[in-house]
């Protein structure tokens, strides 16, 4: 079982390791060439989240004594992919901040202040909601090791 979370995370690594390398040139390219890698860049991103989903279909399949590793990779793998899709927005609002001042004529030093609050609060957020998620996560797993306990214990204790 942890074989198919191994080879899921190679995929996850390989497919990050492409979408980084993509980012980064989103900003420097220009119409279709740019449509197209914004497009493959969204597809890439999606393929990410459903791997996350199938390792973490993976993790609950693990037992529980040896459940605490996994999990706390995929809170990791979470959080590069948050990282990711961050620096994608960033990079595609980086390229329409040029385009905008330079069909405006204008410096929009105002504009992106506004945007960089925005930004820096949306991520925030994020960062927030990622760390409820994961609290969120920690309660269930919590829950289900100590249902099993009592079930064992009352098991035991029941005369037979």
């Amino acid at each position: 079982m942890s074989s198919d979370f191994e080879s899921y995370e190679q995929d996850f690594a390989v497919l990050t390791a492409e979408i980084t390398g993509r980012i980064g040139k989103v900003p420097k390219l220009v119409g279709d060439e740019k449509k197209q890698m914004v497009a493959n860049v969204e597809k890439q991103l999606e393929e990410a989240r459903e791997l996350l989903e199938q390792m973490e279909l993976e993790v609950r399949e693990i037992p529980p004594q040896s459940r605490g590793m996994y999990s706390s990779r995929m809170r990791s793998y979470k959080q590069e992919m948050g990282k990711l899709e961050a620096d994608f927005k960033r990079s595609r609002i980086a390229y329409s901040d040029e385009v905008r001042n330079e069909l405006l004529g204008d410096d929009g030093n105002s504009s992106e202040n506004q945007r960089a609050h925005l930004l820096d609060n949306t991520e925030r957020l994020e960062r927030s909601s990622r760390r409820l998620e994961a609290g969120y996560q920690i309660a269930v797993e919590t829950g289900e090791q100590l249902g099993e306990v009592v079930m064992e214990k009352l098991n035991h204790s029941l005369p037979k």
